[in-house]
């Protein structure tokens, strides 16, 4: 099983769109995707699964990290970096066997005309240090307010072209 993450709990975002955008267009190529949002994560996981505590409501969460073996971060631009929340996911999941020596894709998203380039940098700095192997191919899409349609399907040529190139190679990583 593989895990494509939308990396932010805000409500009906557009990393959620694009999170299942990938996970039909990666299920199509015969490979079980699976899907999380952060909107999922505990309300208190600040109290309860920091610093080697467990709650009942993050062991689901925990037992789907540790079953992937790759993973696709959708990482949306939060004050030029990622998410907190997404920082806050990975310190609550289990050091280093969720994520030691599994395979990352990285794809950055903003409203903004850079596509998270700084944030998906960061975050590919974490990654390093958690031992996962990150795949080259890394997709920034700016503007992406503009980029999909009500389906939450991409429009325009250009961004479809590199979004199934990488999809491409997270297949063959």
């Amino acid at each position: 099983m593989n895990l494509i993450i939308s990396c932010t709990n805000r409500l009906g975002s557009n990393s959620l769109k694009v999170a299942q955008y990938y996970k039909e267009e990666l299920n199509k190529c015969g490979e079980a995707w699976d899907m999380l949002s952060l909107e999922d994560l505990p309300h208190d996981i600040l109290f309860t699964d920091l610093y080697g505590k467990r709650s009942e409501a993050f062991a689901p969460i925990q037992a789907k990290v540790h079953e992937a073996r790759k993973f696709v971060f959708i990482i949306p631009e939060y004050n030029g970096s990622y998410p907190g929340a997404l920082k806050v996911f990975i310190d609550a999941c289990t050091y280093p066997t969720s994520f030691q020596n599994k395979k990352a894709a990285l794809v950055g998203v903003s409203t903004g005309k850079y596509g998270n380039i700084r944030g998906v940098d960061h975050f590919t700095g974490v990654c390093n240090y958690v031992r996962m192997h990150v795949l080259p191919l890394k997709i920034h899409v700016p503007h992406i307010q503009n980029e999909l349609n009500e389906e939450g399907l991409f429009t325009d040529p250009i961004t479809l072209k590199f979004v199934h190139e990488q999809i491409e190679e997270i297949i063959r990583f």
